[in-house]
């Protein structure tokens, strides 16, 4: 897909290119929004749910060893938490992390994926 058919795709990518979607990523994201967190992070409020505290607290005690592990494997270690976050700080970062970095493996999947095109 080229970028415009990125920023314009709004099929969840498990529909797209049956693409696995962790448990801690809405299984309906799109590549639209995939592209939107790799333009402005999380933070910019491309994907609410790893900035919210209250949804970004529930799916970290949710999913929460499975963040960190996800974290641990791309990094061999828990990346520091930022100086003097809150509880409700830290389930945001790990999370927003983990999902800006999922997003990037899924982002190069998008870019090196061809659209079927309709035979006449």
């Amino acid at each position: 897909m080229n970028s415009n058919e990125i920023w314009n795709c709004d099929t969840p990518v498990t529909d797209l290119l049956g693409i696995d979607v962790p448990a801690w990523v809405d299984s309906e994201i799109d590549p639209a929004t995939i592209a939107a967190i790799i333009q402005g992070g999380c933070a910019s409020g491309a994907y609410m749910p790893a900035v919210t505290y209250a949804q970004a607290l529930r799916i970290m005690a949710d999913h929460g060893d499975d963040v960190l592990e996800y974290l641990e494997d791309l990094h061999g270690e828990i990346p520091a938490p930022p100086a003097g976050a809150s509880w409700s700080g830290m389930a945001c970062h790990y999370l927003a992390y983990a999902v800006e970095m999922w997003a990037a493996g899924v982002y190069t999947t998008l870019e090196d994926h061809e659209p079927e095109t309709a035979e006449a």
